[in-house]
């Protein structure tokens, strides 16, 4: 590379970093240059000066427009990094001036809201009610990704999922029990000795193949001496497991315990008394390895370790 690290951060503008998000988003010079009020042949000097930078090209044309190449899709992802933490930066600074209180957002699994998340999601409004927070719930792998690209401050989950999970800080905090469950108006089963091959009939809603969920379903299926059905459903949204489940009275599926008994109270799941086998998941908190949290996510990591860290 051309440019040692003091030259490039020399070099470097504000405006390149938004020329690549823009071309990133729009696959268009003419239609990056006009949304940051550019001409043409100015954002394309700019690229010019960034591939110079580089000592690289970072896009290919194609019929479908400019696309990144392996290494316009790594320079993309720190520009977007780099606009989001100078972002952040000025709107702390002006949250700070007007007394709003900043911004905090959190990626979390389905597991952990009830009484992990919301507990301390109350605490902390009632305590810094101009704190703006956002809360994200998806799998861990695609909030992971949420958080390499700036757009979540830590993550409520597994860090085992990432490709390289040498990029995160992971600091384990409970268990994950899971249970078996169907819709609430399922008819009744015996209490006694149920298993999952009483359920042979039944029709599975399961997680996708890369979710944990999915490996434990087909550990215990194994266990019991059955093969995973071949007309599951799959799904890793929450709203579609319980809104399907209520629906149906021939359904099954596996939720965190946690969230199965939030639902089973409010007479929307029946719980079903089968004992799994295969050892819990844990879940934890994960942020970025070498990158600084703001002081609401210092806050709310701190209030995660006092409530729930396991010992």
């Amino acid at each position: 590379m051309k440019q040692t690290i003091n030259a490039l951060l020399s070099r470097l503008r504000m405006k390149q970093l938004q020329l690549l998000i823009a071309l990133d988003e729009h696959k268009s010079m003419h239609k990056a240059a006009s949304a940051l009020s550019m001409t043409q042949s100015a954002a394309s000097k700019v690229l010019h000066e960034l591939e110079d930078m580089f000592d690289t090209p970072l896009f290919e044309r194609s019929k479908t427009g400019m696309i990144p190449n392996q290494f316009g899709h790594s320079v993309i992802r720190h520009a977007r990094l780099l606009v989001t933490d100078l972002g952040a930066l000025c709107q702390d600074i002006a949250d700070i001036r007007s007394g709003k209180g900043g911004r905090l957002a959190i990626g979390t699994i389905m597991g952990a809201v009830p009484d992990v998340v919301v507990p301390i999601l109350n605490w902390l409004h009632t305590r810094q009610p101009n704190l703006a927070i956002e809360v994200v719930e998806d799998t861990s792998r695609r909030m992971l990704t949420l958080l390499d690209d700036g757009h979540l401050d830590l993550v409520i989950g597994r860090a085992s999922v990432a490709l390289d999970t040498g990029k995160y800080l992971y600091q384990p905090l409970r268990d994950e029990p899971v249970s078996v469950v169907v819709g609430y108006s399922h008819p009744a089963m015996p209490d006694e000795n149920l298993s999952l091959r009483h359920l042979k009939d039944h029709r599975w809603l399961v997680y996708p193949k890369h979710m944990p969920m999915h490996t434990l379903l087909e550990r215990e299926m194994d266990s019991a001496g059955m093969t995973m059905p071949s007309n599951q459903i799959s799904t890793a949204s929450s709203f579609v497991t319980i809104a399907i489940l209520q629906r149906s009275n021939d359904i099954v599926a596996l939720l965190p315990t946690d969230v199965a008994d939030f639902f089973a109270r409010h007479k929307m799941l029946r719980i079903l008394p089968i004992e799994l086998t295969s050892k819990y998941q844990t879940f934890g908190i994960v942020t970025r390895k070498g990158g600084a949290t703001s002081p609401a996510a210092d806050q709310f990591i701190q209030l995660l370790r006092d409530r729930n860290m396991v010992h």
